[in-house]
């Protein structure tokens, strides 16, 4: 499976951006997959923002991203969105998308033991 994250930027506070992120591979499509998105500032481990189950029946978000970000999934498209409204300096940060396979309604919060990560890709939020 591979994960081409895109949408990433420079915006000022208050501003929205929209991540997307593309997976593909034949594995990918045969099985249930859970995608996240998942952040890094420098010198920090990487951090849960926002997951949607396969059925996108189940989502969760980060304390500090509810309200202001929405994820979503099309799964006809295999691609997974982030959209990202009334954004924070502190939002800043290299933004990853990642897949991992399980059952039912499994959403990836865990950073630990996540089958697949995407590149990664900057946003940067002005003051």
């Amino acid at each position: 499976v591979q994960l081409q994250a895109s949408g990433g930027g420079l915006v000022q506070a208050g501003g929205s951006l929209r991540l997307s992120c593309v997976a593909s591979g034949r594995t990918f499509t045969n099985d249930n997959f859970g995608m996240a998105w998942f952040r890094q500032v420098p010198g920090k481990e990487r951090e849960f923002v926002a997951g949607v189950s396969f059925s996108g029946g189940s989502i969760y978000y980060s304390d500090d991203e509810k309200g202001r970000f929405t994820v979503s999934r099309d799964n006809a498209k295999n691609t997974q969105y982030l959209e990202m409204n009334s954004l924070k300096p502190q939002d800043t940060a290299v933004y990853y998308c990642v897949a991992d396979r399980g059952r039912g309604e499994y959403v990836p919060r865990l950073r630990g033991g996540i089958d697949y990560w995407g590149k990664g890709t900057q946003v940067t939020v002005s003051s």
